[in-house]
């Protein structure tokens, strides 16, 4: 077999724990349709709708990704009391998703985006949100399911789109069971102050991102490196993983040379949730006792698939089968 073929193959005799995902949760909708004129009011295009559609987006994607993988997935993050919400519980039902960590707040929308597509070609996107922290009771509400399922869980993910739900307060949470259960927690960032993600097992941002946590550009190589270091020692980490787009990725692992991953993609078409699929692969590898270098391997292969693909996609094992068979 090859190196992929034995990682599928842990994969797919792993311990069935769920992978608890939690963090700020969106419904993606689409409005597809024909342009052929502009509009006599003002200088925008009229769109002919023929289409809607929707999917799950943020945290959400993270659990669809792993859903798709096979993996048993319970999500925690907020909702408002609203359509959306309605909309977004029967989409994760379809997939498999468990919702009984949905936190619902009656003050807020469900967060949606509305992108406004004409000809394949996306004219508008229109935003339905709240960014306010989550409340003190609801907080206290989130902390008590933590604390009735953590010991049945096999990895946390903790995925933070800066929407309000991702609060020192759960963190700690979720830091105290890991510690105490010896859980993996993947963190995908988007807090700035990226000292909030102390002390987890593994982060997983984009070059971007970890740009901003590092607090300098990554122009090359050296300073790629020199950030992923910093991150890795400064917030007590185990492993840091920079996705890098049509680059690939490269892993920093305590008491290790780091690892870079060129990536495995013939194609590259679009990189839009790609990283939310590495984030779900590295859980579900961490979960099934595979190193973070045998899971970023794998997160790569899943990554190269994802990107090869318009729009945001998920990948299988099937799939990653089929590439083994290619390779």
């Amino acid at each position: 077999m090859t190196d992929l073929s034995k990682l599928l193959d842990l994969i797919e005799r792993r311990e069935q724990r769920p992978i608890l995902v939690l963090g700020d949760l969106i419904l993606d909708r689409y409005l597809w349709g024909s342009v052929n004129r502009i509009s006599p009011e003002a200088p925008v295009p009229v769109l002919e709708l023929s289409g809607e559609t929707f999917s799950l987006g943020g945290a959400a994607n993270v659990a669809h990704n792993l859903a798709t993988l096979g993996a048993r997935v319970e999500l925690v993050g907020l909702v408002g009391q609203d359509p959306e919400r309605d909309r977004f519980v029967e989409l994760c039902e379809q997939a498999g998703i468990g919702t009984r960590g949905l936190v619902v707040d009656p003050v807020r929308p469900t967060t949606t985006k509305t992108r406004v597509i004409g000809h394949n070609q996306q004219i508008v996107r229109v935003d339905r949100e709240e960014k306010t922290p989550l409340s003190t009771a609801l907080q206290a509400g989130v902390e008590r399911h933590l604390q009735e399922i953590h010991e049945t869980l096999g990895a946390i993910v903790i995925s933070d789109y800066a929407k309000g739900m991702v609060t020192e307060s759960v963190l700690d949470a979720v830091r105290q069971l890991g510690a105490r259960k010896s859980l993996p927690v993947v963190v995908d960032p988007k807090n700035p102050q990226f000292s909030v993600y102390r002390n987890f097992t593994v982060m997983t941002p984009n070059s971007g991102e970890a740009a901003v946590g590092a607090g300098f550009k990554i122009k090359d190589e050296l300073s790629l490196v020199e950030a992923g270091y910093k991150l890795r020692t400064s917030l007590n980490m185990e492993a840091v993983l920079i996705t890098r787009g049509p680059q690939g990725m490269s892993l920093f692992e305590k008491g290790k040379e780091v690892l870079h991953l060129p990536t495995v993609a013939r194609n590259v078409y679009d990189v839009t949730g790609a990283g939310d699929t590495v984030t779900a692969v590295m859980a579900l590898g961490l979960s099934a006792g595979l190193t973070f270098s045998q899971a970023a391997h794998l997160a790569n292969h899943a990554a190269g698939f994802v990107i090869g693909k318009f729009g945001t996609a998920t990948v299988t094992l099937s799939d990653l089968k089929a590439l083994d068979g290619q390779a």
